[in-house]
């Protein structure tokens, strides 16, 4: 098989393989604490525990990236460095995250469960996380081609975690919870999420060829880790910048926006699955038409086009807060602020994607090795990070708001109905009154929270970008010929 034959088979095989992917990811961060806020009654320490948990887990995942990175370099099977890994990880999330939402333990017993479980998907997941998008470097160099990886994968990612974002409120809360209860209903599609997972990573394992030309072994090292990331400063640059753009980028998906949602307009996961629908559509269009903006857009001037894009979103959601009551209108002005604002964070999400996977030659430039896994790691590594932080805010808004209070009432609701004793009707008139209580100011606050935070990290990303990385589309094509020609002559 020539080049062009293979590029074009693996352009098909390797964005396939995530779709269940990100379903899982999607229903575990950003569901997990959804899932415990609605179905467990809880004290303030007790949440706070939960809490603590996950910043540490994610905190520990993310530390681990580099780690698994390093491990995957130095893999040498018959399957290739990275196609073990991504076997051995995707079957075990599957059972950490099928028994995650199947238990019936309350209180301290859960929260000593959700600990044990949250730092075991931490370590299984990155393994499959790591491999696979540390692949994206093994199978092309050409800017093109890879810019065509990039925005293919991340069109499968979003078809994942999009149709995990409309269907998981609509069968999880409300008249058409499966099973008439929230509880049942994230154990059914647990269940069948972890069957789909699976099933699509077959495209990439068996579909995908990548390069394997690699002939040393290196160690396992915190030194090699520790020398590639840091002697790589166009590296240390994107990682800081990625940061700060993914803690706003990811803080409306979080959770937050779902519960302001149920909180202002009513406990109905059909309109999170319009918010979420619509919202996301933006993403869509992007992930389908960014090659083509790529090749008639630089990369500096589409981040300025689409901040601006970004900045009306965000004084749609600011103008909602502090001006309109609780009315379809003011759901609709919501929607439109996300749908503007998630389009500029997500282009800027995917021309972070990029800016990383490129400094994979500027690594090989600089030091003569690429080290794609360990480089591919610090997105995984980033978006864990940050993740950390997210739920840290996030869970201190649900704190400062008092969002525990009602969610506790709302949770023995679902709990009697899934025992059986309640019916789905009482348990929908119960939560509508306790929703019901629900004040102006704690809606307000948490759409404020939605508005304000994610828009000053856009715009201190967005200046830290423009001054500090210098790999453009022109420095990047030198630095590619510049190897070239070192290859040639060896």
């Amino acid at each position: 098989m020539d080049e062009q034959s293979r590029i074009r088979k693996n352009l098909i095989m390797f964005p396939l393989g995530t779709v269940g992917r990100d379903m899982m990811y999607y229903l575990f961060t950003s569901c997990i604490m959804v899932y415990v806020l609605f179905t467990r009654r809880l004290t303030d320490a007790q949440f706070a525990a939960i809490t603590a948990i996950v910043v540490a887990a994610r905190i520990f995942d993310a530390l681990n990236d580099p780690i698994m990175g390093n491990i995957i370099e130095r893999t040498r099977t018959r399957w290739g460095k990275f196609k073990p890994w991504l076997v051995i990880g995707i079957l075990s999330s599957c059972v950490v995250v099928y028994l995650a939402f199947n238990t019936n333990l309350q209180g301290w017993s859960f929260v000593l469960f959700f600990g044990v479980i949250y730092f075991m998907y931490s370590i299984t997941y990155t393994m499959h996380d790591i491999s696979y998008w540390g692949m994206i470097p093994s199978l092309s160099s050409d800017a093109d081609a890879r810019n065509k990886f990039t925005a293919r994968t991340t069109l499968f990612a979003g078809v994942g975690s999009t149709l995990a974002s409309v269907l998981i409120p609509m069968l999880t809360v409300g008249q058409n919870a499966i099973g008439g209860s929230a509880k049942t209903a994230y154990g059914v599609i647990a269940l069948v999420i972890c069957i789909l997972a699976p099933l699509f990573l077959c495209f990439t394992v068996f579909g995908v060829r990548e390069n394997r030309e690699y002939t040393d072994v290196p160690p396992v090292s915190f030194k090699k880790i520790i020398r590639t990331i840091g002697g790589n400063r166009q590296l240390l640059w994107i990682s800081v910048i990625f940061l700060i753009q993914q803690v706003g980028n990811g803080f409306i998906i979080s959770g937050i926006g779902g519960t302001y949602i149920y909180f202002d307009f009513g406990y109905n996961g059909g309109l999170v699955s319009l918010f979420s629908i619509i919202g996301m559509s933006a993403t869509a269009f992007l992930m389908i038409f960014y090659p083509a903006i790529s090749r008639r857009i630089k990369r500096k001037p589409l981040m300025t086009i689409t901040l601006v894009i970004s900045l009306v979103g965000y004084a749609l959601l600011l103008a909602a807060a502090l001006l309109l009551p609780s009315t379809m209108l003011k759901f609709w002005v919501v929607v439109m602020g996300y749908l503007l604002s998630n389009f500029g964070q997500y282009c800027f999400y995917l021309i972070m994607m990029i800016s990383i996977m490129n400094t994979v030659e500027y690594n090989e430039y600089i030091n003569g090795q690429r080290d794609e896994a360990i480089i591919a790691s610090m997105r995984s590594f980033i978006t864990k990070l940050s993740s950390a932080f997210i739920v840290l805010i996030t869970n201190a808004s649900y704190l400062i708001f008092g969002v525990t209070n009602y969610t506790n009432e709302i949770s023995v609701f679902e709990n009697q109905c899934q025992m059986g004793l309640i019916s789905e009707a009482e348990k929908l008139a119960g939560i509508s009154g306790v929703i019901s209580g629900v004040s102006g100011f704690q809606t307000t606050g948490l759409l404020l929270c939605m508005a304000l935070l994610p828009c000053i990290l856009m715009l201190l990303s967005y200046l830290l970008y423009r001054k500090h990385y210098i790999l453009d589309e022109e420095e990047y094509d030198r630095i590619c010929t510049e190897i070239a020609g070192r290859k040639a002559v060896s």
